[in-house]
C-alpha cells in the first residue's frame, strides 16, 4: 500500500515565469495533504499571484537569481519549518503530482538519503537530444558517486531533511542538483532511483546548453579536485 503524503512532508517549486503551469501543480499536490512553497524567482508575470491563489506560500526574489538558488531558498525554508522529507518540482508542469505518493513511499522503505526522479526509464515524450545530454551526464555524475544515477539531472525529488541539514551548498542555476547528489554521496548518503513519467507538451526549458554545460563542467572540476 502507497502511503498518503504526511502533513510534514512540504513540496518546493522553484520557479521562474510559470504562471502557465503553476496553479494546477500547486493544487495537485494540495491534494495529497501536502504543504507547497512555490519560489517565485524574479518572475515577471503572474506567477506569484496565481500559486497564492492556489494556496502555496510564496517566497520571491526580487531579481531571477537561478534554479539553484530558488531551490536553497526553498530547502532553508522548508528545513526552518521541521519538514520531513522534503519534495522538489519543476514548476513547468513535467512533472505529474500523483507520483508523489510512490516517491515517499520508495523512500520510507529505504535507507536513502534522496529518491530522484528517473526520466529515461519512460522516455516517451522526451526529446531525443535531452535524452542524450542527460545520458552523458549522468554517467559523469555516476562515476563521481561511484553509484549508478540513471537521471542526475531530473528535479523531481524526495530528500530527507537530515541530508539536507549535513550538507552545504553552494551553487545557484541548473548544476545545484548536480551538487546535491554529489554532496549527499560524500556524506556517505545513497541515492535511490524511481521511474516516473515526464509531461513535455509546450515546455519550453530555460537551460542554456553551453553556459549551463560549463557550469556543469566546472563543478564536476571543482568537485573532483576538492578534499
Amino acid at each position: 500500500m502507497i502511503p498518503r503524503a504526511s502533513p510534514q512532508s512540504c513540496v518546493v517549486i522553484p520557479s521562474y515565469n510559470a504562471e502557465a503551469t503553476i496553479a494546477p501543480l500547486v493544487r495537485q499536490a494540495r491534494g495529497l495533504g501536502l504543504d507547497v512553497v512555490v519560489i517565485n524567482d524574479g518572475s515577471t508575470d503572474q506567477t506569484a499571484r496565481l500559486a497564492i491563489d492556489a494556496g502555496a506560500t510564496v517566497i520571491s526574489h526580487l531579481h531571477n537569481r537561478g534554479k539553484g538558488a530558488a531551490l536553497r531558498t526553498g530547502f532553508a525554508f522548508a528545513v526552518h519549518g521541521g519538514y520531513d522529507p522534503i519534495i522538489t518540482l519543476d514548476s513547468d508542469g513535467q512533472h505529474d503530482p500523483s507520483e508523489i505518493p510512490a516517491f515517499l513511499s520508495a523512500l520510507h522503505h529505504s535507507d536513502a538519503g534522496m529518491v530522484v526522479g528517473h526520466r529515461l526509464g519512460r522516455p516517451e515524450t522526451m526529446p531525443r537530444i535531452r535524452r542524450w545530454t542527460n545520458g552523458v551526464m549522468s554517467a559523469i555524475v555516476s562515476a563521481l558517486a561511484r553509484q549508478a544515477i540513471p537521471d542526475s539531472q531530473c528535479g523531481f525529488r524526495v530528500i530527507r531533511r537530515a541530508l539536507l541539514q549535513a550538507v552545504r551548498l553552494s551553487a545557484c542555476r541548473f548544476e545545484l542538483e548536480t551538487e546535491l547528489i554529489l554532496k549527499a554521496r560524500r556524506a556517505r548518503w545513497s541515492v535511490a532511483s524511481l521511474p516516473v513519467r515526464s509531461i513535455y507538451h509546450h515546455h519550453h526549458s530555460h537551460i542554456h546548453p553551453l553556459v549551463d554545460g560549463w557550469r556543469f563542467l566546472r563543478l564536476i572540476f571543482t568537485f573532483m579536485v576538492s578534499v
